[in-house]
């Protein structure tokens, strides 16, 4: 039995109560019920808890940025990297965290596979294996624990990158061929994606052909736009493009973690690197609605540096809160835009105690839109705790015509408007200071993005 698959039984062991939506949640689309050209490519996102931005927010609560920080990125769905040819503990260890991780909560993870030889052309994410017998060992270990939905980028930027000898590019189209063959062997229903640039680096013609000599047809598709600033409208007609020539069963997935402003205008030699006045863009879904894209993804940790703002994939705080901050009130979610203060204020609580424990504990609790498709939409419920928390319940009434029709990690129950939900066991404690995703739903009606009683 696989890691995931012991995960699923010991969680529908625990809690009998919630096994038909937990096995929703494992194993079917959570957006079934939405209208059928979207339910088909329909998956929840795993929201890492242990991010460069989440631990930021966790330790600087009553930072004037961090709302912003939490309820723009640390709460979204993002990319987790594996960079590291012997990280501490071992790949295998590392990547079985994130599956098990995301298995918990029902969701997919977005995985980065980032250790080709001579990456980044020695640039400022140089590194990666020794050889590359060494490095298709390494992809061996990963695929070992892969089990159950997964969205798979595999090294951004190698096939754009113009550093390497004839030889050395025979060797790493070996290589990249390898590594989908094998993480797509892993699990039928993880997707592999060949990273592909973006569109201002290379014309479509020459991605695909670079494509097509890299293995594409042992993958799903192929990603664009990781780390990079490129519009979703250009990225999605330069897959079109791409896709005329490596073949229409080969979709993509498009990078919209620092898209929402475009590139620089007019461009200058820095226009990759923490460039100025950019802003998150699109909230990452499974649901796109545009023919041959799969997924908006954000594959590039907003906040995490490329090299000029700090050391590559080091957290900056402003960085962070810039991009958040320069998207503007309309980008999903409930927290506006602000300008910066000079002294930190208390962040919001509530004398509601809590049902696991005695006295009162001060938390916060918001129901965020995951996805929306019009005739229905997903939604995750996180709670923020100043103090401990060990067992909770949370109800909250619409404000309209919304109601749950499928949920996953919790016991809910509605009457009428009201909606009420406790925890299942395995996910009752939320560390103080501590911010942790509780549960997912899909409901019908108008997206709701709202604070609920704590």
């Amino acid at each position: 039995m696989k890691r995931r698959q012991r995960l699923a039984a010991i969680v529908a062991g625990a809690a009998t109560a919630v096994a038909t939506a937990l096995s929703a949640g494992f194993l079917l689309s959570p957006n079934a019920g939405a209208q059928e050209d979207v339910s088909a490519q329909a998956q929840a996102l795993w929201t890492n808890p242990n991010t460069g931005a989440a631990r930021w927010v966790n330790q600087n609560p009553n930072d004037w940025r961090a709302s912003m920080i939490r309820d723009r990125i640390a709460e979204t769905p993002a990319g987790n990297w594996f960079t590291q040819y012997n990280p501490a503990g071992g790949i295998a260890a590392q990547v079985a965290a994130v599956v098990d991780g995301a298995a918990s909560a029902g969701a997919a993870p977005v995985m980065v596979v980032y250790g080709i030889p001579n990456r980044d052309c020695g640039g400022h994410s140089g590194g990666g294996a020794p050889d590359h017998q060494s490095y298709r060992g390494w992809i061996d270990q990963i695929a070992n624990e892969i089990d159950g939905p997964a969205y798979i980028v595999i090294e951004p930027d190698v096939i754009a990158h113009d550093c390497h000898s004839a030889s050395e590019r025979a060797e790493i189209n070996t290589s990249l061929s390898y590594a989908a063959q094998k993480l797509n062997a892993a699990s039928s229903e993880a997707k592999v994606y060949l990273d592909a640039g973006n569109s201002a680096w290379l014309t479509a013609a020459e991605a695909g052909s670079r494509l097509q000599a890299a293995g594409i047809q042992y993958a799903d598709g192929f990603s664009l736009n990781v780390s990079n600033y490129r519009t979703t409208e250009e990225a999605t007609a330069y897959a079109n493009q791409i896709r005329g020539i490596v073949g229409s069963d080969k979709r993509a997935v498009i990078d919209t973690s620092r898209n929402g402003n475009g590139p620089l205008n007019p461009p200058n030699p820095n226009d990759w690197c923490d460039p100025d006045g950019r802003a998150i863009g699109k909230f990452p879904t499974t649901s796109t609605g545009v023919d041959g894209i799969d997924a908006f993804l954000w594959v590039k940790l907003p906040g995490e540096a490329d090299g000029c703002a700090g050391a590559a994939g080091q957290f900056i705080p402003d960085l962070a809160y810039e991009l958040a901050n320069n998207a503007g009130s309309g980008w999903p979610g409930q927290v506006e835009p602000t300008d910066p203060v000079t002294s930190p204020t208390d962040g919001p609580t509530s004398d509601d105690p809590t049902t696991g424990g005695p006295g009162e504990t001060d938390c916060t609790v918001h129901i965020d839109v995951v996805s929306d498709w019009g005739s229905g939409w997903q939604g995750k419920v996180s709670m923020t705790a100043d103090q401990a928390v060990n067992g909770w319940t949370v109800s909250w009434t619409w404000p309209g015509s919304q109601a749950v029709t499928s949920s996953w990690n919790t016991q809910l129950t509605t009457s009428g408007k009201t909606v009420t939900a406790k925890d299942v066991g395995w996910n009752a404690s939320v560390a103080a200071g501590q911010t942790k995703e509780l549960f997912g739903f899909v409901a019908s009606g108008t997206a709701a993005d709202m604070d609920v009683p704590c």
